[in-house]
């Protein structure tokens, strides 16, 4: 299935292998099998994509959301505030988020080997289990340039390998936590032309929250940029989505987005609906593909999407059963 999944190559492909991922999954994860099981579902029931039940992303707090029995390789989990439940991602088989990442940011980017990549992440640093972590650091072996690293505080050094790198015609990936790339242009300018600026959002706490207008603004107008890029990804799934400007993402042929009616979780929006952000994510094939997040968002005829706010708990509707 690993190789079907990563070889999609049309909408026709992406469907048929969406159900079958479905069907595998009804049969053999009991966390989602119940929750169909509650909303009446059966595979029976499903003929397409838009059929298919979402799972509330609530879940991976309390739930070990797994279709496979193997032996678990690794356990993503998510930030969380303090005192918070934060969600875990059992993986029972890292090859499928390794080809993922690696497929989704050739799709988009290249060979990582052109790159050198600096990675901006203190907070995703400061603690274990962060599957951007693992991504980033696997992406830094690979880039082949002895220049690629991990910055934590070292913003100084940061700054100067930056600006030397990008004076030398080198292709550089630099990828932060929003807080902290508002950090490094608070204390040094840049005018950048071979580097891709790419946050990973997020200002945990650390400072006030901006509109991604806003932050890119601050953030292209202080590397001397035209465009901020950005990825979207969370730590219950297994791909990518990626902005290479003004807010609009892209997703790799195993991916997709939907948007569902706030007020009935079950529903379907069409096109230029905002809406709840739905995720169909095939590379989850051991745990669960078809995500409800609490992502607001719009998703466009040519597919691409974008992301205009979160729900808060008191905005959730029909998911009642994530209690259960």
């Amino acid at each position: 299935m690993k190789n079907t999944v990563f070889n999609i190559q049309s909408t026709e492909d992406f469907n048929t292998t969406a159900l079958q991922v479905f069907k595998h999954q009804f049969a053999n994860n009991k966390v989602y099998r119940s929750f169909c099981d509650l909303i009446y579902v059966h595979p029976s029931d499903i003929h397409t994509v838009e059929q298919i039940p979402f799972l509330p992303i609530q879940f991976f707090k309390t739930r070990d959301v797994l279709s496979s029995t193997d032996e678990i390789q690794e356990t993503f989990t998510s930030s969380g505030t303090t005192g918070s439940t934060t969600s875990k991602h059992l993986v029972t088989d890292l090859s499928w988020y390794e080809t993922s990442y690696l497929k989704g940011f050739e799709h988009f980017y290249g060979n990582i080997e052109d790159y050198v990549v600096l990675a901006l992440l203190p907070n995703y640093l400061e603690r274990k289990g962060s599957s951007l972590i693992y991504m980033v650091d696997d992406l830094i072996k690979r880039s082949k340039h002895s220049e690629s690293g991990f910055y934590l505080n070292n913003l100084d050094q940061l700054a100067q390998k930056l600006t030397q790198l990008d004076s030398q015609g080198k292709k550089v990936l630099l990828i932060g936590v929003s807080f902290a790339l508002l950090d490094l242009v608070e204390q040094y300018n840049f005018n950048l032309s071979n580097t891709i600026i790419m946050e990973t959002g997020g200002m945990k706490g650390r400072r006030k929250e901006l509109i991604r207008h806003e932050l890119h603004a601050i953030l292209s107008d202080g590397f001397g940029v035209n465009e901020i890029h950005s990825e979207y990804g969370m730590t219950e799934l297994l791909s990518q989505g990626y902005s290479k400007g003004n807010g609009l993402f892209n997703c790799p042929p195993w991916m997709q987005i939907l948007t569902r009616d706030p007020e009935d979780a079950l529903t379907i929006l069409p096109k230029e609906k905002s809406g709840g952000i739905n995720v169909i994510d095939l590379a989850n094939y051991n745990s669960c593909s078809f995500i409800a997040t609490q992502d607001l968002g719009k998703v466009y005829d040519n597919n691409s999407f974008e992301i205009i706010g979160r729900f808060d708990n008191s905005d959730i509707r029909g998911c009642n059963l994530m209690v259960l």
